[in-house]
């Protein structure tokens, strides 16, 4: 999920500090982005850092690449306003990290070198499965990339006090322009530590809060539920003061399809993760399989940790700021952390919170960035467009020249988007990363049979039925809060469609595989099957074949 500030209004606080406090950030960030850049020369220091970062290091990495502005000011705001049914995408996005650990972190890890792409193709046909696996990384990280450039300028509108389109779209290309540069100075190193000072931000801030909360209230959390269900219930909006905030379904129970959407969005967001290209490129920043996962259990910890704070930061915001407030401000129910956070410290703590928030946006797009950039630099340029041994030099420099085209296009496509409904955009990166890359990893990790067609068949299928679903959903037109809102040809009912383009996905997968006379190589076959459970020759470059 994301953010989706909607238009300017009055601030809340003092621009100046949270402007002031952000510089500070970014001054602190940048000189430590530039003494890590120091080894940068060679495609292992760029792309993974060299595998150089431990297990707990990287875990901390992997929860500030995962925890967007959105799981800080989306779920929250969820949770004030919906109350229970708003948890349930901290639930969503915490038990994916099982998925992750469970069936794909080790084996990954051992198998591949730079890019999920690198384990794809080890077995099957080279350049047609890194095509495939380099489109749908670059469409996850696209409409993942797009969100949150567009998220970044709806959030200025209620922290900076920023008005008019001219200003936001300048902050926009602000953010943009940073990420790009923390990205070609410090590449994955540099990235890397951007991402640990932010999970350390965000996670300490929503803990301080916290506490600051629960102090309230003496320190029970049975209070503050009773004093929010008080607050929804006195709200002077009918429709708020008759939601149960405590019991499932104020957001998706009201009917039989709500409830599927739900369905379908929970499949989404928990069988996506695993297939997130910027979140499976970070096992290989760490030297084994051990540490990979180790850092895979330090975030489900962290992530863990925070998600329980956004359940006291949400009923709290709506016990102590209230629904109707939250609802009038610019951004709605995203506006629900920065309200508490000046209701609880005032100018200084949103300042701080403010700057968390730009922090944790501007993370999160270098890790996005320096994802796609890797991947087109490693498995479109290297191995596909050019006939002759690419030098690690030459992986490097084309790198770079994609992170600039990467960083302009998201600045334009961000500023195109600003101001328009963008929550689908993240829900069908998570969709796409579910459909198109899960199951064709998971098949290649555990099933000897699988072959390059069943491969394309499933990467191609997935990510095609889950675009041309979006497009004709309600998320695009057909509704008030469509992207389209004036227009109307969705014809498919759910917003997500995670519930029919991930079985189909996996089931054109068999198909595929199934129709085709290609068994493989059974050599190639068994030296992965070593390589992926044992991790011998983990470290060699990948074999063309």
């Amino acid at each position: 999920m994301t953010v989706n500030v909607l238009a300017a209004g009055s601030s809340v606080g003092n621009p100046a500090a949270n402007i002031g406090i952000f510089a500070l950030f970014v001054v602190i960030t940048l000189y430590i982005v530039i003494r890590a850049s120091k080894k940068n020369t060679t495609a292992a220091e760029f792309f993974t850092a060299g595998r150089a970062f431990t297990g707990p290091q990287n875990g901390i990495a992997i929860s500030g690449d995962y925890l967007s502005a959105a799981s800080f000011l989306g779920i929250a705001g969820a949770i004030a306003v919906y109350g229970y049914d708003g948890f349930l995408y901290s639930i969503g996005f915490l038990v994916a990290w099982l998925v992750a650990l469970l069936l794909v972190a080790e084996l990954l890890r051992n198998a591949g070198k730079f890019t999920m792409a690198d384990v794809l193709s080890f077995r099957l046909k080279q350049r047609p499965v890194r095509i495939a696996a380099a489109t749908t990384t670059l469409a996850v990280c696209l409409f993942y990339l797009l969100a949150q450039m567009a998220g970044a300028g709806g959030l200025v509108a209620l922290l900076l006090n920023v008005k008019g389109s001219v200003g936001q779209a300048l902050v926009i290309a602000v953010v943009g322009l940073l990420m790009i540069v923390y990205v070609l100075i410090g590449g994955m190193k540099g990235t890397t530590w951007v991402q640990i000072i932010k999970a350390a931000l965000l996670i300490g801030g929503a803990g301080l809060m916290t506490v600051m909360v629960l102090a309230k209230f003496g320190l029970n959390f049975s209070d503050i539920l009773g004093a929010a269900q008080s607050a929804v219930s006195g709200s002077a909006d009918k429709a708020v003061a008759k939601r149960d905030v405590l019991a499932p379904g104020a957001q998706y129970g009201a009917t039989l399809t709500s409830q599927i959407n739900f369905i379908s969005l929970a499949l989404a967001l928990v069988l996506g993760t695993a297939g997130l290209p910027h979140v499976l490129m970070r096992f290989y920043t760490v030297p084994t399989a051990k540490e990979a996962r180790r850092s895979v259990v330090w975030a489900i910890a962290l992530i863990g940790a925070f998600y329980l704070f956004t359940l006291a930061l949400g009923y709290g915001a709506a016990a102590l700021v209230g629904p109707d407030e939250i609802l009038a401000a610019p951004g709605a129910q995203n506006s629900a952390a920065p309200l508490l956070a000046f209701h609880l410290g005032g100018v200084v703590l949103l300042g701080v919170i403010s700057a968390v928030a730009f922090a944790t946006i501007l993370a999160v797009v270098a890790g996005l960035t320096i994802t796609a950039a890797t991947s087109f630099a490693h498995d479109i340029y290297a191995s596909v467009m050019k006939s002759h041994q690419v030098t690690e030099d030459e992986q490097v420099r084309v790198s770079r020249i994609t992170v600039v085209v990467i960083g302009i296009l998201a600045i334009g496509l961000g500023i195109l988007a600003n101001g328009q409904n963008i929550a689908f955009l993240v829900a069908l990166a998570f969709a796409v990363a579910a459909a198109a890359n899960l199951p064709t990893i998971l098949y290649s990790l555990y099933w000897a049979r699988f072959n390059t067609r069943g491969a394309l068949w499933s990467m191609y299928g997935g990510l095609i039925s889950t675009i041309v679903l979006i497009v004709f959903s309600p998320a695009v037109s057909g509704a008030k809060t469509a992207m389209l809102p004036h227009a109307d040809f969705a014809w498919f009912p759910l917003a997500n469609p995670g519930i029919v383009s991930i079985p189909l996905a996996f089931i054109l997968g068999i198909i595929g595989t199934l129709t085709s006379s290609d068994r493989g190589d059974p050599e190639i076959n068994a030296e992965f099957e070593v390589r992926a459970l044992t991790g011998v020759g983990a470290e060699k470059a990948v074999a063309a074949h």
